[in-house]
C-alpha cells in the first residue's frame, strides 16, 4: 500500500501558479516584485512541454513582414473560428515580448543582418519568416533562463514534485457549510489549491488571493504523443470541476514529423525543418505533399498530418521519411544540432539518410475559456498558456504561436492580477482527509489508463467518424464506472492523473461529436466537407453560472 499522508501543511500566498512552463513563469515573474508566489510543479522543474519545444517563437519583426500578414496567417490555419480581435492583440504584442525575453537574456539565434540582430526562419503555415529560434531548442533556451530567475526572486517560492489535487472553492471553507455556492456571484471563487508533495505524500492546503491554472495540454489522453508525462490535462479537469467552461476540446493537433523508432520512443522533429526546406516522401522515394496542398510541406499542421495519415494507410506503411539530406551537412550541424544528435542516438545519421516519422498527438487548441486576461468563470482563477481557450488557435494552431501567446497572456494576466489590492484576510479552509490508495487498485489503474490511451488514439484520433466516437463515448462511460468503484480520496498521483485523463477525454469526445462537420483539426469521415459551425464548441459544466461582469470571447 502507498505510504499514508503525514502531517497536512497549509501555506499562504498572494497569487498560487501551477504549473512552471512558459506561461506559468511569465506571471510568476511579471507579478513578484509586488506579490509573494507561490509556484507548483508536478515534476523536475524542466519537464514541460515549454522546454521541450523546438521550434520557435512568433516576432513579427522584419520590415517586410506585418501584423495584418501574421494574423491573416493565424486565421487561415484556424480555419475560421480564430477570434480576430485576439489575434491581432498577441501579434502586436509579439515585438514586445520578443524583447522582453532578450532583455531577461535569452540567447536566440543571431543574424548581423535580421531585425533585431537574430535569425528569422519559416515554418508551416506562415507566409514570412517570423520565427525566432535558439538553434533548434528554442523552449530549452527560453526555460532556463526563466527558471533561474524564478529561483533567484525572493517573493517566488517553488515548490517542486507537487501535483494539484483539486482547487480550492467556498464549499472547502471552514464554517461555511453551504455546498450550494455556485448560486451566488459571492461565492463563485477560488479560494486557494490543494496539492499533494509526491516525494514525502504530505497534502498542502495553500489559499491565496489569485491563483493561475498554467497546467498545459492532455496530450497523455492519447496512445503516442509527444509532450511530457505530466501533460494530463489537470488544470482543465479542474477547472471544469470548479464551474468553469471549456471549448474547442475537439481540436488535439497531432504533430506530422515524430521520430519513428520500432523499439523506442522517439521525439520530436521540428517543423523547421521543412522550414528550410526537407522533404516529405514514401519509401519509394516519391515526394508525395505536392498531392494533397499547394504549400507542399509547409502546408498547415492539420493538411500535412491528414496527408502522411493517408498516404500510411493506402499502402500499410508504419512511417514516412523527412528527407533533408539536400540540405547539407553543414547547414544541418549549425541549425539542428539536436535533431542531429538525438537522431545518431537511433542509429540515424540525418546528412545523408531520410529521417522516419510518423504524426503524435502535440497540442491542445481548445481548453478553459477566459477573456483577454486570462480570467475564467470563476473569479480570481485565471487560465494561461495550452490550458486555456483565448480563441488565439481556432481548429488548428498555427506553428510557434503557442509561446508567444504563453508570453503574452501571461503578461496580461499578471497585469489584470496587480490592478487589485491585496486583501487583508486570509481563508480558513478545511484540511484534507488522510487516505491511503492500495497497491491493487494502482494497478486497477494503470490499466484502465492503458485502455484509455489505446482508445483515443484509434477511435478519436487524426481521422475519426460518428460510430467511432460513439463507440469510444460508450467505453469512456464504462471506464468511468469502474473507476468511481475505487478510492474516492485521490491522494495518490496515478489517481490524479487518471481522473484528470477521463475528464479530458469525454470533453474532446463530447465537444467532437457536437461539430457535425469537419474544420481544421476536426476531421469527421461522416461530414467530410460540410462547414456549417462557424464558431467555437462550447461546453457548460453542470454547475456552471455565468459572470455578467466579464467580457469573454
Amino acid at each position: 500500500m502507498s505510504p499514508p499522508i503525514s502531517n497536512h501543511l497549509v501555506r499562504h500566498a498572494d497569487v498560487i501558479v501551477i504549473g512552471a512552463g512558459l506561461a506559468g513563469l511569465t506571471v510568476a515573474l511579471e507579478v513578484a516584485n509586488e506579490r509573494k508566489v507561490i509556484l507548483l510543479s508536478k515534476g523536475d522543474l524542466n519537464e514541460s512541454a515549454s522546454a521541450w519545444a523546438q521550434g520557435g517563437i512568433v516576432g513579427v519583426l522584419d520590415q517586410k513582414d506585418s501584423y495584418d500578414s501574421h494574423v491573416r496567417d493565424t486565421l487561415e490555419a484556424g480555419a475560421g473560428i480564430v477570434i480576430e480581435s485576439v489575434a491581432r492583440l498577441i501579434s502586436e504584442k509579439s515585438q514586445q515580448a520578443i524583447q522582453c525575453l532578450l532583455h531577461l537574456g535569452v540567447k536566440f539565434t543571431q543574424d548581423p543582418l535580421g531585425p533585431l540582430g537574430l535569425h528569422l526562419t519559416r515554418e508551416g503555415g506562415h507566409t514570412h519568416r517570423r520565427v525566432i529560434h535558439a538553434e533548434d531548442s528554442t523552449g530549452k533556451a527560453i526555460q532556463e533562463v526563466l527558471l533561474a530567475k524564478a529561483k533567484q526572486h525572493c517573493n517566488i517560492q517553488i515548490f517542486e514534485h507537487c501535483v494539484a489535487i483539486d482547487l480550492i472553492l467556498h464549499k472547502h471553507l471552514c464554517g461555511q457549510a453551504s455546498q450550494d455556492f455556485q448560486t451566488s456571484a459571492l461565492n463563485n471563487r477560488c479560494y486557494g489549491v490543494y496539492a499533494l508533495n509526491i516525494l514525502d505524500h504530505q497534502v498542502i492546503s495553500i489559499t491565496a488571493q489569485d491563483v493561475v491554472i498554467a497546467t498545459g495540454g492532455v496530450g497523455k489522453v492519447y496512445q503516442h504523443s509527444t509532450n511530457p508525462n505530466s501533460s494530463t490535462g489537470d488544470g482543465i479537469a479542474m477547472a471544469w470541476r470548479a464551474g468553469c467552461r471549456v471549448a474547442n476540446m475537439e481540436f488535439i493537433q497531432f504533430h506530422p514529423t515524430f521520430l519513428y523508432h520500432p523499439q523506442e520512443s522517439g521525439f520530436l522533429i521540428t517543423e523547421a525543418l521543412r522550414g528550410e526546406g526537407a522533404y516529405l516522401r514514401l519509401p519509394n522515394g516519391h515526394r508525395f505533399m505536392g498531392d494533397h496542398d499547394p504549400r507542399l510541406e509547409l502546408a498547415p499542421r492539420d493538411i500535412v498530418t491528414r496527408a502522411i495519415d493517408k498516404e500510411m494507410k493506402r499502402y500499410g506503411l508504419q512511417y514516412v521519411l523527412l528527407d533533408a539530406t539536400h540540405l547539407g551537412a553543414e547547414v544541418l550541424k549549425e541549425r539542428f544540432p539536436t535533431i542531429l544528435k538525438c537522431c545518431l542516438a537511433f542509429g540515424i545519421d540525418m546528412t545523408k539518410e531520410a529521417i522516419p516519422v510518423v504524426p503524435s498527438a502535440h497540442y491542445t487548441c481548445g481548453g478553459v475559456v477566459t477573456n483577454v486576461d486570462g480570467q475564467t468563470d470563476v473569479q480570481h482563477l485565471f487560465s494561461v498558456g495550452e490550458s486555456a481557450y483565448t480563441g488565439l488557435h481556432g481548429a488548428n494552431r498555427l506553428a510557434s504561436n503557442s509561446l508567444l501567446e504563453c508570453v503574452v497572456m501571461g503578461k496580461q494576466a499578471a497585469k489584470k492580477i496587480l490592478e487589485y489590492p491585496i486583501e487583508a484576510s486570509q481563508a480558513q479552509v478545511k484540511l484534507w482527509s488522510d487516505y491511503v490508495v492500495d497497491d491493487d487498485e494502482k494497478l486497477k489503474i494503470a490499466l484502465q489508463k492503458a485502455d484509455l490511451q489505446t482508445l483515443m488514439w484509434h477511435d478519436v484520433g487524426i481521422v475519426r467518424t460518428t460510430h467511432q466516437l460513439e463507440r469510444a463515448h460508450n467505453r469512456i462511460e464504462l471506464i468511468k464506472k469502474e473507476f468511481h468503484q475505487f478510492s474516492k480520496i485521490p491522494i495518490d498521483p496515478q489517481w490524479i492523473e487518471f481522473r484528470n485523463l477521463l475528464i479530458c477525454a469525454e470533453l474532446i469526445v463530447l465537444s467532437a461529436l457536437d461539430r457535425k462537420e469537419s474544420r481544421g483539426l476536426h476531421y469527421i469521415r461522416d461530414y467530410a466537407t460540410i462547414f456549417a459551425q462557424s464558431s467555437p464548441t462550447i461546453l457548460k459544466p453542470n454547475c456552471w453560472a455565468s459572470i455578467e461582469s466579464l467580457d469573454y470571447p
